[in-house]
């Protein structure tokens, strides 16, 4: 079984940082594309962000864009997010898992990311 494990989360105040890792049990996360995900209270959980196998192509949603940036440490087996000028509205649990067909289905706990004064 693989066990999906994100840690680094917060209270933060906006416009504040926070770095997130990912790392799992069960799984070689160097042999996937990973994605980063979120999910507010009332709201379905969304991909954030993702980076392919080597690191050399990431994809951002526009909310992000320009204020996260993934990266991995394949020998490490963690994939990170680096999360800087943080707002309110990114207050989520953010969880990580290998994209598309190669997904884990049964997620991780997820990390809280709390961004108020």
């Amino acid at each position: 079984q693989v066990q999906l494990v994100e840690s680094g989360g917060g209270l933060v105040q906006p416009g504040g940082s926070l770095r997130l890792s990912c790392a799992a049990s069960g799984s070689l996360l160097g042999i996937y594309a990973i994605g980063w995900y979120r999910r507010a209270p009332g709201k379905q959980r969304e991909l954030v962000v993702s980076i392919t196998i080597g690191g050399s192509r990431t994809s951002y949603a526009d909310s992000v864009k320009g204020r996260f940036t993934i990266s991995r440490d394949n020998a490490k087996n963690t994939v990170y997010l680096q999360m800087n000028s943080l707002k309110p509205e990114d207050t989520a649990v953010y969880y990580c898992n290998r994209i598309g067909p190669f997904q884990v289905s049964t997620w991780g706990q997820g990390t809280q990311v709390t961004v108020s004064s």
